[in-house]
C-alpha cells in the first residue's frame, strides 16, 4: 500500500525559508515531497540560452542539495505541462493534498483552475497561499470595494493597513523533518529541457542600511550602481517580500519602501484588470495609429538611434540583461512617442530580455510611458532624450561605458528629429483620444 503523502510545488517562491505554502505543508499531517515543474508551456517560448532558466536551474539545484545533505530529502524535478505531470504524481503516490503560493498572472491563474478542477475529481484538495506579496487581490481597495487605479492613494491606504498587519516570518527549519525521506528523487538537467548555460548572470541583490538610506538621492542616476539588483529575486522569490519590507521600514527613508509597493500595486491592477497584459487600461488608447516601423525598431533594439541615453539603455539591456530605471522610462517613452510604435512591442522584446521581467510591472511600466494605463503619464508629456542626459549622466560616464563611439564620427546619425517627432506624437495622440 501506497503511503500517503502531500506535495508542496514549488513555482515562483525559489527558497526554503520564510515560504507560506511550504511552512504550511511542512505542518501538515502527512509528508511533503517537494516538486517543481519545468513547464513546457512557459519554457517553449523562450530562447535556449536564456539566463533566467539557468538562474531557476541553478537555484533548484542549491536546494536539492541543500535538503538531500542536511535533511536526507530533496526536490522531485520534472520537466511538461502542469496536467500532463499531476495525471502521473497521481498513479504513482497516494496524494492527500497540493500546497503551493499563489500566483497572479492570467496564464498562471488559469493553470491553477485545471490543476484545481483535474485534482477535485481525484478527492485531492488544491490549498493556495499568498507568499510573493504583502497585500493580494483586494485586500487594499476604496471604500465601496473598487479598485484604486491611482498610485498615491493606493499607498497611503497600503501603508496604513500594514500598521494594522503583523508581519510573521515564516519559519521552516523546525519543520524540514515532515519531508518525504527521499534523496534520490527525480532531477532534470538544463539539456533534458532543451536549455544551454548562459552566458548572462543574474545579480545578486544588495539591500544594505546604506543602500535604503540613499536611495532617494542615488537612484535616478544610471552611472551609479545604486540600485538594489532585487528585481529577478523578487521575480523568482530566492528571497521573502517580507524580509524585504521588514528591512526596507527599519530605516526612516521610506522611497525604498514605496518602490516595494508600486509592484503590489501594479500585482493588483493586473488582477482586478487582467486584459490589461494585452490591452490599453484607457481603452481610447488603442485607437491610436502606431506607425509600427520594424526597420527602426530594430534600430531601438539594437541601441542604434543616436540618441545617446537611449542607446546605452539598450546596450546595456541587451549586453547584462538589465537596464538602469530611470533610462527605462526615457526608452519606453522614445520607443512609443518618437517612433510611435506600439508599446506591445517594447513590452514583448523587455519580456525576453530584462532578467527581472515581471508581467504586472512590465505591463504597467510600459503602458504608463505610453499614456494608455493606470495612473500613467499624461500623452503630451514627451521626455527630450537630449536634455535627459544632462539631468542624469551629466558627466556621461554610464553612456561612454555602453557607446563608445560616441562623440564621434562613428556615431550613428540621430533615427527621427526631436521637435518633429514630439508634434508628429502630439498630432496622432490628440487625434485617437479626444
Amino acid at each position: 500500500m501506497k503511503q500517503p503523502l502531500n506535495i508542496f510545488w514549488f513555482r515562483r517562491d525559489l527558497r526554503l525559508d520564510d515560504n507560506v505554502g511550504f511552512y504550511q505543508a511542512l505542518q501538515s499531517d502527512f509528508p511533503v515531497l517537494p516538486i517543481f515543474i519545468f513547464d513546457t508551456e512557459i519554457l517553449d517560448k523562450l530562447p535556449k540560452d536564456d539566463a533566467r532558466i539557468t538562474f531557476i536551474h541553478q537555484t533548484l539545484q542549491s536546494m536539492r542539495d541543500t535538503l538531500q545533505k542536511e535533511h536526507d530529502s530533496s526536490i522531485a524535478m520534472y520537466h511538461g505541462k502542469p496536467i500532463d505531470i499531476y495525471k502521473e504524481l497521481i498513479k504513482e503516490f497516494e496524494i492527500h493534498s497540493v500546497y503551493t503560493n499563489r500566483d497572479y498572472e492570467p496564464y498562471a491563474k488559469d493553470r491553477d483552475l485545471e490543476i484545481k478542477d483535474f485534482l477535485s475529481k481525484h478527492n485531492i484538495e488544491f490549498k493556495t497561499f499568498k507568499d510573493q506579496v504583502i497585500f493580494e487581490k483586494d485586500e487594499v481597495v476604496k471604500k465601496d470595494g473598487d479598485p484604486y487605479v491611482v498610485y498615491t492613494p493606493y499607498m497611503k491606504v497600503w501603508k496604513d493597513t500594514f500598521k494594522s498587519h503583523e508581519l510573521e516570518i515564516f519559519y521552516t527549519n523546525s519543520y524540514l523533518k515532515n519531508l518525504v525521506q527521499h534523496s534520490r528523487l527525480p532531477n532534470v538537467s538544463l539539456s533534458d529541457i532543451g536549455f544551454t548555460k548562459s552566458n548572462h548572470h543574474i545579480a545578486d541583490y544588495t539591500v544594505t542600511p546604506t543602500l535604503i538610506q540613499d536611495y532617494e538621492t542615488t537612484r535616478n542616476f544610471p552611472a551609479k550602481d545604486a540600485t538594489s539588483r532585487l528585481g529577478p529575486h523578487l521575480r523568482f522569490g530566492t528571497v521573502s517580500i517580507r524580509k524585504m519590507v521588514k528591512k526596507a521600514i527599519a530605516e526612516t527613508n521610506e522611497i525604498f519602501w514605496q518602490e516595494l509597493i508600486w509592484r503590489e500595486f501594479f500585482m493588483q491592477i493586473l488582477w482586478h484588470f487582467p486584459h490589461t497584459a494585452t490591452e490599453a487600461f484607457k481603452s481610447k488608447y488603442d485607437r491610436i495609429e502606431w506607425r509600427n516601423n520594424e526597420t527602426e525598431f530594430k534600430k531601438w533594439c539594437d541601441g542604434q538611434t543616436g540618441y545617446p541615453l537611449v542607446d546605452a539603455g539598450m546596450r546595456q539591456l541587451n549586453e547584462t540583461g538589465f537596464m538602469h530605471n530611470r533610462v527605462r522610462m526615457l526608452v519606453g517613452s522614445f520607443l512609443c512617442k518618437h517612433l510611435l510604435i506600439d508599446w506591445r512591442w517594447g513590452e514583448a522584446y523587455f519580456a525576453e530580455k530584462l532578467h527581472d521581467y515581471e508581467m504586472a510591472s512590465n505591463v504597467g511600466n510600459w503602458q504608463w510611458v505610453a499614456g494608455s494605463g493606470v495612473d500613467a503619464a499624461p500623452y503630451f508629456r514627451i521626455f527630450n532624450p537630449t536634455t535627459q542626459i544632462d539631468k542624469f549622466d551629466k558627466d556621461r560616464k554610464y553612456i561612454k561605458k555602453y557607446v563608445p563611439e560616441y562623440d564621434t564620427d562613428n556615431y550613428v546619425e540621430k533615427i527621427v528629429d526631436h521637435k518633429e517627432a514630439r508634434e508628429r506624437c502630439l498630432k496622432v495622440y490628440k487625434e485617437a483620444v479626444s
